[in-house]
């Protein structure tokens, strides 16, 4: 090899720019290094079940987004697996793994920067209060782009990777609004012969998106992120957080208030975005089929609500275009009563075809 033709990067250890320049491997950096980086863990990006985000700027000033893990119980070498699982994990909708620290009691993961951050502070938040605001296309994408993500992780790794938190905050936005999943494989990675040993007292997950079988203390497998997904979705369309509809609605679950509402006939406007609402009258055409009682009640105890809210994707993404002004959607037959069986993965009907 060339000495020459080596990346100058001045100020990074010998082994970060081998790594970087050789194999593109996960940079093991010393927590001194991100300390600096992060300038004492300033400027804080947001929080979750496994710790706290901070923006941090690298030696080579790659702008970084650095988390401090948080109840991390693996000893090094169980740490330094996952972490090498993590980084072999590349798809375009998944956030990238650039390296990682592991010294004395701490435990941090280093990925890309995402500049628009998560997706809740732009279904959460009003345009007025952040001048942020996602059309229709945006909305469209960011779901599509979120079920491929989920559709890699749950059966194009070489093992199973059940997310556990599928939720807004990790759905984060580039430049250009496309998204990418982040947090999969910080909880266990799951082998499908494995499923029966995971439940709520060993995984960890968000209010307003766990499924049944989280509360029933039950197996978690794929389609408990699936459901939580469904979850997303509605938010997506609504532009409300499941669980603040929830309480205005004496606690009936969203999904269950979101069908009984379109059952009644009622207005778009009341069960969507206002904004949304604007571009999709006069552009789409709902006819709404009869919903099987399962699709409003979970996943607990069979595969078929799995298998239609896939296939309903899949369908949509096979045969409608991303609208525009001059699109007129027809959504009926989206519910399918395809099923997968006996526990075989179902997840990824999601998107075996590609927007036009």
């Amino acid at each position: 090899m060339e000495t020459d033709r080596m990346p100058q990067i001045r100020g990074l250890s010998a082994q970060y720019a081998l790594l970087e320049y050789a194999s593109g491997a996960p940079v093991q950096f010393s927590y001194k290094e991100l300390l600096k980086a992060t300038k004492g863990f300033k400027e804080k990006l947001g929080a979750g079940g496994f710790g706290a985000v901070y923006r941090g700027v690298l030696a080579n000033r790659t702008v970084a987004a650095v988390k401090q893990l948080e109840g991390i119980e693996q000893g090094e070498k169980q740490f330094r697996m996952e972490v090498a699982t993590i980084s072999s994990t590349h798809h375009l909708n998944l956030v990238r793994l650039i390296g990682f620290c592991s010294e004395g009691r701490h435990r941090l993961l280093v990925y890309e920067f995402m500049k628009n951050g998560s997706l809740d502070n732009f279904l959460f938040t009003s345009a007025e209060q952040s001048g942020k605001h996602l059309n229709w296309e945006h909305r469209y994408n960011i779901a599509l782009g979120t079920a491929r993500g989920i559709t890699y992780l749950h059966e194009e790794c070489r093992d199973c990777i059940v997310h556990c938190d599928i939720k807004p905050e990790n759905i984060l936005l580039d430049e250009n609004y496309h998204a990418k999943v982040s947090d999969f494989g910080l909880a266990k990675l799951v082998n499908p012969k494995d499923h029966r040993y995971r439940t709520l007292t060993s995984v960890r997950g968000t209010r307003g998106y766990l499924a049944p079988e989280w509360l029933a203390n039950l197996p978690i497998t794929s389609k408990s992120d699936v459901y939580s997904y469904g979850m997303v979705l509605l938010e997506i369309v609504s532009g409300r957080r499941n669980f603040e509809v929830s309480a205005e609605t004496n606690h009936k679950k969203f999904s269950v208030w979101a069908y009984e509402e379109l059952e009644k006939g009622a207005t778009l406007s009341k069960a969507y975005d206002g904004k949304v609402v604007q571009m999709l009258e006069g552009i789409m055409e709902i006819d709404r089929p009869p919903a099987p009682k399962a699709a409003t009640e979970g996943s607990v105890g069979g595969t078929s609500v799995t298998a239609s809210s896939i296939s309903a994707l899949s369908t949509f993404a096979a045969s409608m275009p991303v609208p525009s002004s001059s699109s007129s959607l027809q959504t009926a037959g989206i519910l399918s009563s395809a099923s997968g069986k006996h526990g075989e993965r179902v997840s990824s009907s999601l998107l075996h075809s590609e927007t036009k």
